[in-house]
């Protein structure tokens, strides 16, 4: 955008109608040191061409201009920004004139294709760069802090299914609070002081009182919402000896796709039986599955079948970059971002049937190990104290947008462009 310290692009056509050739040139020499002189010649004349050119097409911005720090520019780690949540937090901050995102990620769960999507969006100098990396390296992760003066860390990455977490949890303590502990450490070595937190409802476990506030007692049951929860104390108390910004968004279940149809939920057809009910809900209605599968009608609840607060990936990482521009020195925020409301499973199946008008047929197993009957938020607090609240809050009418962005990619990334990061 004009006025933007990364609006600095040169006309094409400044460049344009140079020639250079070096054919049919008569240097009137002979002989072996007439050929050398030619030679030379040559190659100082290459030499200088390519350096002349060079400096004529070279970028606005240096090399390294993710090593440096530019004034008005808010230069944000984003962990785990190949992710769906990551991705569209990562979009976010890029559509805002003043901040440079780096995204690090391993990609065993995100998508190179939403980073080349992003870089097709984005591709100014100095925006955007991906490094494909481990959180669990360290010697990996203080590198890259090393390298690079980020201002803020906004923390996605993290292994996020229930029922996987029941079956591999060291993957998940390892993954989430070991590698949060690792990049903490990092932050500290390299003088961030900023960090915006990936938190989920699942660290309350199943309350006895609905809905929950932040002051309800964090008491989880699966290993995922328990690592979670160790990672949230960690910080917590490295925050308190030590002069930090911190915000932790405590999450419900995450729903959705961009609204332009950029960017959508497309995971790994590995992973699809551990996904959310919407994937498995698109996925029974392209007929890539016999129907759709309930885990358990026999809840505590209205019509027997799980209940939950479906938050738009829109609304949500909104919150985190309210939450970034709000994060005060010394303090630690801790908020939950969902609706307020709670739809039961039954609810969101007639939702996505209206939304793909696909008549999805419904078997009913047994209850999955690890979940809770009824979970959805009270976000006074976050609609209090940061202003933020959620717009798409009608399930039928994000389904149908989600449901455009499946079938305009009916392969999820597999599709986009190939750009080399």
């Amino acid at each position: 955008m004009p006025g933007s310290p990364f609006y600095r692009r040169r006309d094409p056509a400044a460049r344009g109608g140079r020639s250079w050739s070096l054919a049919g040139m008569d240097y009137g020499l002979s002989g072996p040191r007439s050929q050398l002189v030619v030679k030379v010649v040559v190659a100082a004349t290459l030499t200088a061409l390519c350096m002349f050119i060079l400096r004529q097409s070279s970028p606005p911005f240096p090399d390294n201009v993710f090593s440096t720090r530019q004034e008005g520019v808010h230069h944000v780690l984003v962990t785990g920004g190949a992710g769906y949540i990551g991705s569209h937090a990562a979009m976010l901050l890029l559509e805002k004139d003043n901040y440079r995102v780096t995204i690090v990620d391993n990609l065993s769960r995100g998508n190179l294709g939403a980073i080349q999507v992003l870089q097709t969006l984005f591709p100014e100098p100095g925006r955007l760069q991906f490094i494909n990396a481990d959180l669990g390296d360290a010697k990996a992760v203080d590198e890259i802090f090393a390298k690079y003066p980020f201002d803020s860390v906004m923390h996605f990455a993290a292994v996020a299914y229930v029922g996987e977490s029941m079956a591999e949890p060291l993957r998940y303590y390892h993954n989430i609070t070991s590698n949060t502990l690792l990049l903490l450490e990092a932050m500290a070595r390299h003088h961030v002081t900023k960090l915006i937190y990936s938190s989920t409802c699942a660290t309350y476990g199943e309350p006895k009182k609905m809905p929950i506030t932040e002051d309800t007692e964090q008491v989880p049951i699966n290993p995922y919402g328990k690592a979670k929860k160790m990672a949230e104390e960690i910080i917590k108390d490295y925050a308190r000896n030590k002069q930090m910004s911190v915000m932790i968004l405590r999450y419900f279940n995450v729903i959705g796709s961009d609204p332009q149809l950029r960017l959508g939920e497309a995971p790994r057809p590995e992973l699809r039986v551990h996904g959310r009910i919407s994937g498995a809900c698109f996925d029974a209605a392209r007929g890539f599955r016999n129907g759709l599968e309930i885990r358990g009608d026999d809840y505590q609840t209205q019509d027997g079948t799980c209940v939950r607060d479906y938050i738009h990936v829109s609304d949500l990482v909104e919150a985190h970059v309210i939450a970034l521009n709000r994060a005060e020195m010394g303090k630690v925020g801790i908020y939950n971002v969902g609706t307020g409301k709670g739809l039961s499973v039954k609810e969101f199946v007639e939702a996505c049937k209206a939304a793909t008008k696909v008549n999805i047929s419904v078997t009913i197993l047994d209850r999955r190990p690890g979940d809770y009957a009824e979970v959805y938020s009270a976000p006074k607090k976050i609609n209090d104290e940061l202003g933020w609240k959620a717009k798409h809050v009608n399930l039928t009418e994000t389904l149908e947008v989600a449901w455009k962005w499946q079938k305009k990619h009916p392969n999820g990334y597999a599709n986009e462009p190939m750009i080399s990061v």
